[in-house]
């Protein structure tokens, strides 16, 4: 008993033995990878809402952009976020830039149109499309710098790509919808298509009278057609400063001339109540077309023209008791009552024609 004692004794000072030392040097055998802090720094960095950026085009791909001397400014104004460089916190924003260029966490830009366009007396702040610089340095003076890295999608914007697929599958089955879910998408849709075309109109209006009375250019929602604006840009209501030359009276003289005829043209060729009455009619004739279509009444018409097995057999039964009673009492096919309900919609069609004639030929009188 003693022997195995003292086996079981070394067995576990051997053990103990074999454990690492915590305080000595020597790494464990699996070591978590330690991430760069630069790349940190650079995702800490993109993700403030501090840093101003766009997005433009590079070389047929999308990039978000920042100038040079935005990234500068924004180091003064936020130190702290330099603290996660760890050793390197107290390195010049230069050198920092230079490190994420070296390590292609950002490529140097230029803007592709370098000549001013007519009427313009600088060029763009923020151009739309770049291409690479050919020395990879940084600088503030009229410089950009794109992130290469591919940021991390937000929650919000993985759970949209799970919805989409389920919204496509909405849509494709609007026809079996009840009815009442069919209004309501319906008069949403409607009305935000109205609410758009609204504010389209309001914005345009109030830039021509602008532009024909102060020879201002103010464009309230100026971003508001943007196609490399983000979701913030896309509704800012405030209009851009007016960076262009001032138009000339004669312009402006012009475009007014040119307003008050289109007004006119309009006008004359308005239609009158009766006409618009009946374009109203026939586009609710076809809405309600649309929403009380259902898969019954479908399958019914489907039914309705397939032949019938049992007047298949019972058409010789029926042609002989015809033959024997005579014509005038023979019963009208299916054939003529589709020929009469076909004639009589023509009629109607002609007798709507008719009418749009003459009340066409009452205007022009």
């Amino acid at each position: 008993m003693k022997k195995s004692s003292g086996g079981a004794a070394e067995k576990k000072r051997v053990r103990r033995s074999s454990a690492p030392d915590p305080t000595s040097d020597v790494p464990p055998r699996k070591q978590a990878v330690k991430k760069d802090v630069f790349q940190v720094f650079a995702e800490k960095v993109r993700d403030h809402k501090d840093l101003v950026s766009r997005w433009a085009v590079l070389q047929e791909t999308r990039v978000e952009y920042f100038r040079g001397k935005d990234f500068v400014n924004f180091l003064k104004n936020h130190p702290e976020v330099k603290d996660i460089l760890e050793v390197d916190r107290n390195l010049e924003t230069e050198d920092v830039a230079n490190i994420l260029l070296g390590k292609s966490l950002l490529v140097r830009c230029d803007r592709v149109v370098k000549t001013l366009r007519p009427g313009k007396k600088k060029l763009s702040t923020w151009p739309a499309h770049l291409e690479i610089f050919p020395e990879q340095v940084f600088t503030e003076n009229d410089a950009f710098f794109a992130w290469t890295f591919v940021k991390r999608h937000p929650l919000w914007q993985t759970l949209l790509s799970f919805f989409w697929p389920v919204l496509t599958l909405a849509i494709c089955l609007f026809p079996v919808y009840p009815h009442s879910c069919k209004l309501l998408i319906l008069y949403s849709c409607a009305g935000i298509l109205f609410l758009i075309l609204s504010l389209l109109l309001i914005r345009g209006t109030i830039f021509g009278v602008l532009y024909i009375l102060l020879g201002k250019r103010v464009w309230f929602f100026p971003n508001i057609l943007a196609e490399e604006a983000t979701l913030r840009e896309l509704f800012r209501f405030w209009p851009k400063k007016d960076e262009e030359e001032r138009p000339k009276w004669t312009t402006r003289i012009f475009y007014s001339v040119v307003a008050v005829l289109f007004i006119l043209l309009l006008r004359h060729h308005a239609p009158d109540e009766a006409a618009r009455a009946r374009y109203q009619k026939r586009v609710s004739n076809i809405i309600d077309d649309v929403l009380e279509w259902s898969p019954s009444l479908a399958l019914s018409g489907m039914m309705e023209k397939q032949p019938n097995v049992a007047n298949a057999t019972g058409s010789g039964d029926a042609a002989s008791q015809g033959s024997t009673t005579g014509p005038e009492h023979e019963a009208p096919t299916d054939g003529n009552d589709e020929k009469t309900f076909s004639e009589q919609y023509n009629t109607e069609e002609v007798i709507d024609n008719i009418e749009d004639a003459g009340e066409d030929d009452k205007q022009y009188d």
